[in-house]
C-alpha cells in the first residue's frame, strides 16, 4: 500500500476535516510555496513522485519551461481564469470555460492538451478534440464541488419523476451547465438539450424555450435563476428541485406552473458573496461599481450594478475609465490578476477573506512539471478519456452550444 503524503504542522486528521469541506477556504495566502507546504495538500492527488514535493517555485519554473520548450508545437496548454499566476503564465490560451471550449475545438496539428482547470473542463476538451489528441489534467483531484452535486443517477431519477407528474409527452428541454460530468452532457444531448456556460446561458435558455415549454436546468440553481429572471421569468415560475427529498421537495402544482426547474446545486466559492459585503463596499468606497458572477445568489446579483461571466467581468473592467473603483464578486486569483492588469483603477474582491476556488487551486506547478516531464519521456499520466458513447452524445450537446455563437 502506498504511503499517504501528509503535510507538516496540523495532524492529517485535523487537516482532512478542515479541507475536505468544499465550503471551507483552503488557503490563508496565495504566495508560491513547494507542494508539500500547501495547506490543502492533504486532499490532493497522492501518487505524484516524491521528488516534486519539495521543489522550490524557482526550480519548478525552470523545469516547466524546459519541458514546454522540448514538447514544442505538439502541446497546447489551456488555463482557466481561476488558475494561480504561477500556472496561468504557461497557458497558450486563457479564458472562461466557454472560451476554452472553443480553443480546444479549434486546435489543429497537436498531440497533447494540458488543461489547467478542473475535471469536467478536461472531459469537454477530450470530447471536442480529435480522438488522437491526448488530454491531460495535471492533478486528477481537481474536481468541482458543484458538478459533484449533480450525481448522474439522481438527475436521471429526477427526469423520470418529473415526467411521471407532467406526462411522458411533456415538452421539457434539459440544459446542463458546463460544470457537469460528461455523462450528463450526453444525457441532455440525447434528449434534445444542450450545454451552456455563464457566457451564453441566456442564449441557451432562449434556444431551449424555442423547442419546449419548460427547462430542466442543472446543476447550478443560481445561474439558472439569475438568467431566467433577467429574461422576464418571475421567481414563482421557477421551482427548486432538491435531489435529497422525495419528488424534489416540490409539488405537482408547482411543477406544472414552473417554466424552469432548477437543480439544487451551487458554487462553493460564489456562495461566499453576500449583500452585506456589497453594502460595506458602497459605504467604504463611494461611487464603487459592483460586478459579480451569475453563480452568486439572486439577491447578490440584484444588489450589484452588473453581473457576468469571468470574460465579461474582465472585459468590463479593462474597458472602464481610469480612476474608477471596482468591487468584484468572483474567484480571488482572477480578481488579483485584474487588479495588476488595471493599475489605473482600484479593483478589489468583495470577500475580505483570501479564498481561491479550492479545486482549481489544486493545479500546483509541481503537477504541471510532473505531467510535462512525463510527456517528454514518452509517458502520458493523468489522461482524461471519455468513452465513445458518452463522447457521441456529449459532442451533440456541446456543438449545439458552440453554434449559439
Amino acid at each position: 500500500m502506498a504511503a499517504t503524503l501528509a503535510p507538516a504542522g496540523k495532524s492529517y486528521a485535523e487537516l482532512l476535516v478542515l479541507y475536505s469541506d468544499p465550503d471551507t477556504c483552503p488557503a490563508d495566502a496565495l504566495a508560491p510555496v513547494p507542494l508539500a507546504q500547501e495547506p490543502a495538500f492533504v486532499s490532493w492527488q497522492q501518487d505524484i513522485p516524491r521528488v516534486y514535493l519539495e521543489m522550490s517555485p524557482e526550480e519548478l519554473d525552470h523545469r516547466i519551461a524546459a519541458a514546454r520548450a522540448r514538447l514544442g508545437s505538439k502541446l497546447v496548454i489551456l488555463g482557466h481564469h481561476y488558475q494561480r499566476d504561477e500556472v496561468i503564465k504557461y497557458a497558450d490560451f486563457t479564458g472562461d470555460s466557454f472560451k476554452l471550449a472553443r480553443h480546444a475545438a479549434e486546435q489543429e496539428g497537436i498531440e497533447y492538451v494540458l488543461f489547467c482547470g478542473v475535471h469536467f473542463m478536461a472531459e469537454s476538451a477530450d470530447i471536442l478534440t480529435p480522438e488522437h489528441v491526448r488530454v491531460i489534467l495535471p492533478n486528477m483531484a481537481a474536481g468541482c464541488s458543484m458538478a459533484d452535486m449533480a450525481d448522474p443517477d439522481d438527475v436521471y431519477a429526477a427526469w423520470d419523476e418529473i415526467h411521471e407528474v407532467l406526462g411522458e409527452d411533456a415538452r421539457i428541454i434539459p440544459v446542463t451547465y458546463m460544470n457537469s460530468a460528461a455523462s450528463l452532457k450526453a444525457f441532455v444531448g440525447e434528449r434534445g438539450g444542450l450545454v451552456c456556460t455563464s457566457s451564453n446561458a441566456d442564449r441557451a435558455l432562449r434556444w431551449a424555450f424555442e423547442r419546449g415549454e419548460k427547462v430542466f436546468f442543472f446543476p447550478d440553481q443560481h445561474l439558472g435563476r439569475n438568467t431566467g429572471y433577467a429574461m422576464g421569468i418571475p421567481l414563482d415560475e421557477m421551482v427548486l428541485w432538491n435531489w435529497r427529498l422525495p419528488m424534489g421537495g416540490t409539488t405537482p402544482e408547482a411543477l406544472r406552473k414552473a417554466k424552469i426547474i432548477l437543480w439544487q446545486g451551487h458554487c462553493s466559492t460564489h456562495q461566499r458573496f453576500t449583500v452585506e459585503q456589497i453594502e460595506k463596499a458602497r459605504r467604504e468606497h463611494p461611487g464603487v461599481h459592483v460586478i459579480v458572477h451569475p453563480e452568486c445568489r439572486w439577491e447578490v446579483v440584484q444588489a450589484a450594478d452588473s453581473y457576468g461571466s469571468t470574460e465579461k467581468i474582465a472585459k468590463t473592467i479593462r474597458e472602464a475609465p481610469a480612476g474608477t473603483t471596482w468591487a468584484v464578486g468572483t474567484e480571488i486569483n482572477l480578481v488579483n490578476r485584474l487588479a495588476k492588469q488595471n493599475p489605473d483603477k482600484t479593483v478589489f474582491c468583495l470577500d475580505p477573506v483570501v479564498c481561491p476556488c479550492s479545486t482549481m487551486y489544486r493545479i500546483h506547478p509541481a503537477y504541471v512539471a510532473w505531467t510535462l516531464e512525463a510527456l517528454v519521456q514518452g509517458q502520458v499520466v493523468n489522461e482524461v478519456r471519455v468513452d465513445p458513447e458518452t463522447r457521441k452524445w456529449s459532442l451533440v450537446a456541446l456543438e449545439r452550444m458552440l453554434e449559439l455563437g
